[in-house]
């Protein structure tokens, strides 16, 4: 990895603005070559595994780049599994970050199934906290984020900034529909969660996901019922 100096904060939003606007109609892959040749080490690909696109697009530009995969102890075996492949298949530094609590810590705590009670509590408690800390030498890291998967989602920026983290936000496939993915995954024999092909259109954790029906957007089957949306991550 090319060793890169760290940047103020003022010159990183200001970088992700102006990448923001001067890669907006650049193909995923040049997007891609820009974030690792401008942050070097300090840029990472996060991946929920629900496939492998992005971390094999980032793998195709920068052979050995981070990714960070957040194990909440609610995944579904089969997104374990489809870690597990991703890391001895593609040139990637795979890198598992996990909660501070078990989820039998958690329970002890907070009581069972918090997930049905205060689902944004459990969130913040075992992907927020657990993804801040691990993106701490970070500049930059990268989503799979599209804006076709739902209105929350319409306005993400290719390049933008993460007031929240205070670092640049990547999307490289943010243009991206999804017979786009089907495509580059049919091409590449991309690696994708069993789960996509069994009724599930976004894979999350196991208590909070179910199957969508036919007209669904991608992400109704994410906390179906509670009026969320979104785990915070993203916004």
């Amino acid at each position: 990895m090319t060793i890169t100096r760290q940047r103020t904060e003022t010159e990183l939003e200001e970088l992700a603005e102006r990448a923001g606007r001067e890669l907006e109609d650049a193909p995923a892959l040049e997007i891609l070559r820009w974030s690792t040749e401008t942050f070097g080490e300090r840029f990472c690909v996060t991946s929920s595994m629900e496939d492998a696109v992005v971390a094999h697009l980032a793998a195709r530009v920068r052979p050995g780049v981070d990714v960070v995969f957040l194990d909440t102890g609610y995944h579904f075996p089969e997104t374990i599994g489809t870690r597990d492949a991703v890391g001895a298949v593609l040139d990637v530094n795979l890198i598992t970050l996990t909660p501070r609590q078990s989820v039998a810590e958690q329970d002890a705590e907070y009581g069972p199934r918090l997930h049905e009670r205060d689902p944004d509590r459990c969130c913040a408690l075992r992907k927020i906290a657990p993804l801040e800390a691990g993106l701490g030498d970070y500049d930059a890291w990268a989503t799979g984020l599209r804006r076709d998967e739902s209105p929350t989602r319409a306005n993400t920026p290719v390049v933008g900034w993460d007031a929240r983290r205070r670092k640049v936000k990547v999307s490289p496939i943010a243009r991206w529909t999804q017979d786009d993915v089907d495509a580059y995954v049919a091409e590449h024999g991309v690696l994708t969660n069993p789960l996509l092909m069994d009724g599930y259109a976004s894979v999350g954790c196991a208590p909070c996901t179910r199957r969508v029906a036919a007209g669904e957007d991608a992400r109704a089957g994410r906390w179906a019922g509670t009026g969320k949306t979104e785990c915070g991550l993203h916004g």
